[in-house]
């Protein structure tokens, strides 16, 4: 009898640990595997465009950006990550005139590349600056077979920096992202950062990875923390080799020493307004904060780029 509720347990706890492993697997490719389609970004009402976003204000401007890919040249930049993976990165560089030590690192978001941040190139480009547009691990023309959600790429970020310091030694930087790029570059603020950085502007970017998985879970699927995010944490451990629960851009900014721009819209359901406060709080850094009005999801800049890019060279001015 004994021997039976031994057989029973021990298979039991091996039903168990192969589900568990299952579902880690399951939400890992659902999220985090580079190459799989992430059909819940479709029509997900988090995303839909908010009745705030100016039409006409829209158009012009990607008439403009439209103009801008056409007449604008790139060079392609390349890195080798320094981990054991040695993934092979790429970034366009749009180069602003010979005697300019102005640079800004701009970075995209979930899922996009370089390709989709012609907007916010374009707006640093005509201000004078040279730009560094990387595609991250996973994205774009980059190696990666896993979305590092900002946590190893703010590593790939201080290469681009280390690059652009060997260009120009007296390059003066800003580091911009979206969303998860948002996130990468308050990661990235606190490492060692070299003087050159001057300054940080992030919009809409997470907490935490874990924060902003554990939000999702529960607005996609009404799924609890607890297994589900615990078992992907043990599968991303083993195949992308980092911790979702060590992701967090609070404990980040809570080390910079950076001059920081926080922006956010306070409609954003995607990664919620809520976060703003914060990653906010966590700075004892020379601050601000830009709320626009109505602005879901990566809509700041649509929804009021008269506030939203005066905010930007207002404060990046002080630094730049």
């Amino acid at each position: 009898m004994k021997k039976r509720i031994i057989i029973i347990l021990g298979a039991l706890l091996v039903v168990l640990g192969a589900t568990y492993l299952g579902v880690g697997n399951y939400f890992y490719n659902f999220a985090l595997k580079a190459n799989d389609e992430k059909e819940f970004m479709e029509d997900n009402p988090n995303l839909e465009e908010s009745i705030a976003v100016m039409a006409a204000v829209s158009e012009a401007a990607e008439v403009a950006d439209k103009e801008f890919e056409t007449n604008t040249e790139d060079l392609t930049m390349s890195i080798v990550s320094k981990d054991s993976l040695q993934l092979n990165l790429k970034a366009d560089f749009y180069e602003n005139g010979k005697t300019n030590h102005k640079y800004a690192i701009v970075v995209h978001g979930y899922t996009s590349s370089a390709d989709g941040m012609t907007r916010y190139i374009r707006n640093f480009y005509e201000k004078g600056f040279h730009v560094v547009a990387p595609d991250l691990r996973g994205h774009g023309e980059s190696d990666g077979e896993y979305i590092g959600m900002g946590w190893h790429d703010r590593l790939d970020i201080l290469q681009w920096i280390d690059e652009i310091i060997k260009l120009d030694p007296n390059a003066e930087i800003v580091l911009f992202g979206v969303s998860m790029g948002g996130a990468t570059v308050m990661m990235t603020s606190g490492e060692d950062l070299p003087p050159n950085v001057k300054v940080i502007v992030e919009d809409c970017g997470y907490s935490s990875v874990s924060d902003v998985f554990v939000y999702q879970l529960d607005d996609l699927f009404g799924l609890p923390e607890f297994p589900v995010i615990n078992a992907a944490n043990t599968i991303t451990k083993i195949r992308a080799g980092y911790d979702l629960y060590e992701a967090s851009a609070v404990e980040q900014v809570a080390k910079s020493v950076k001059p920081i721009l926080f922006i956010h819209g306070d409609q954003d359901t995607f990664v919620p307004f809520e976060m703003l406060e914060e990653v906010y709080a966590a700075g004892a850094v020379e601050k601000e904060k830009l709320i626009i009005n109505g602005a879901g999801h990566g809509e700041a800049e649509k929804v009021d780029p008269e506030a939203y890019w005066g905010t930007v060279w207002e404060f990046v001015g002080r630094f730049i």
